[in-house]
């Protein structure tokens, strides 16, 4: 297992649903730290600053440290209740193993509901809605949750360890949504750390972004960037069932997202990281999502306006338990994001406007 691999590993098996960041916000820390000056805001998002001075462009490189995940809300006997933390598709919890994370430690168990053998046809064709499942700790009798440790509010993240497939080539892992991005900021900021820069540069990992897109809006006060790229997964689209036409493939190189719900980029500066892309042979692809979006829809409307561009990684199977994406994806991601912050001096940045 290479640094990379290493460094997917610590971040895709870390706990960090909506809310409790914690465990990833140390990790950006411990990988930042000794290259960056560290802060947070007050909501909890990870700012880490390389500074080249107050005069020069601030670039703003985010990606938010949250995964999809359950709450703790309230008990029925032996069992567990949640709410969902995200936008998961009910019938993907079925079967998947958790974790409850409490004061006093983890708790295994697994999302379960009624068998279907015991339902009626009608009961059985419906899909499962999240409010008629349960997390089963393995009580019996009158033991109950609470004797656990376990409190409502409690954050419960999906169990799912980080594997390297047939080949060496793919990995599968939970929470490449958004632990790819934050992998990549670290493998980005240590490489513009031993280089002469024409620019301020901030790593930031907000919060709360698969609830709302909060950390953004709190983090992006914060830095004030003069320009933002937020890294993200991208939608995969080559499965059974799809057009050979899709351009959103794993091997299909970084994304650069030209749409989605809460973002129109500038286009300027959308070209310039098509021209870099061009002139360094880094593979890529423009792609557009007719809804969601990312820190970035947030991160552009900030003070009087920020150039913002999103760039993703094609990503098979995002909010689930488990997800697959291309080692060589991610390194051209990494290679395209160093070339271009390279290229952002005072100029260049000006005339983005």
């Amino acid at each position: 297992m290479d640094n990379t691999e290493k460094l997917l590993k610590e971040f895709t098996e870390a706990a960090g649903v909506s809310g409790a960041e914690g465990e990833i916000f140390a990790l950006m820390k411990k990988h930042l730290g000794n290259i960056t000056e560290i802060s947070r805001d007050r909501l909890g998002s990870f700012i880490g600053k390389l500074s080249r001075g107050e005069d020069a462009p601030r670039i703003m490189l985010t990606a938010h440290m949250d995964e999809i995940g359950l709450m703790v809300s309230h008990f029925t006997g032996n069992f567990v209740r949640f709410n969902t933390l995200g936008g998961w598709w009910s019938p993907k919890l079925i079967g998947m193993p958790v974790r409850i994370i409490t004061r006093k430690g983890g708790i295994p168990g697994v999302v379960g509901t009624r068998s279907p053998f015991l339902m009626e046809k009608e009961e059985r064709d419906k899909p499962v809605k999240s409010k008629d499942m349960f997390i089963d700790v393995g009580l019996t009798g009158k033991k109950k949750p609470e004797s656990l440790g376990i409190r409502p509010g409690d954050p419960v993240v999906p169990v799912f360890p980080f594997t390297v497939l047939h080949g060496g080539k793919t990995y599968m892992a939970k929470a490449w949504d958004d632990r790819l991005g934050c992998a990549v900021i670290c493998q980005v900021m240590h490489k513009l750390s031993k280089m002469a820069l024409p620019n301020s540069v901030y790593a930031v990992g907000t919060v709360q972004e698969e609830v709302g897109i909060r950390g953004a809006v709190t983090s992006g006060h914060t830095v004030a960037p003069d320009v933002c790229f937020a890294i993200d997964v991208n939608i995969a689209r080559d499965l059974p069932g799809s057009s050979e036409e899709e351009p959103e493939k794993l091997g299909g190189g970084v994304s650069i997202c030209v749409y989605d719900a809460t973002l129109i980029p500038n286009t300027k500066l959308r070209d310039l990281v098509a021209d870099v892309a061009d002139r360094r042979k880094i593979p890529y692809h423009f792609s557009a999502i007719p809804f969601g979006g990312t820190d970035g829809g947030r991160i552009h409307l900030n003070e009087s306006g920020v150039p913002t561009l999103v760039i993703g990684i094609p990503t098979r199977y995002i909010h689930s338990a488990a997800g697959i994406v291309l080692r060589k994806d991610f390194d051209s991601t990494v290679k395209l994001l160093v070339e271009v912050t390279r290229a952002l001096d005072a100029k260049t940045v000006a005339g983005l406007f």
